[in-house]
């Protein structure tokens, strides 16, 4: 299995209504301190539409609790929302409530 495939089993546990950071994934995945590859890993996906309807990118978002997917971040708003995440104007999530960390 490759990095991006390790990221992507991982990104794959997280359940619907909820979400996880970057810097988590990349832990559960093996790869302490790669945030950022997690965050290439995702943006990948979308060269491969097969893989990005398979792999619920849209529920990783920083640390804060910010959505950070500058391309994507109204349909990331929208599918997470769809999922009954609440997100804010400013466009975060409360990870008190919705953090998922496996």
């Amino acid at each position: 299995m490759n990095t991006y495939e390790q990221i992507y089993a991982v990104v794959g546990q997280i359940p619907s209504g909820k979400v996880s950071s970057y810097g988590r994934i990349a832990r559960r995945a093996g790869l302490p301190g790669q945030a950022r590859l997690v965050g290439y890993a995702l943006h990948a996906l979308r060269t491969s539409p097969a893989q990005n309807a398979a792999v619920p990118w849209w529920r990783v978002i920083n640390a804060r609790g910010y959505i950070s997917n500058a391309y994507e971040a109204m349909l990331q708003r929208e599918y997470l929302e769809a999922e009954g995440v609440i997100v804010s104007e400013a466009g975060t999530v409360d990870l008190a409530l919705y953090l998922w960390d496996g």
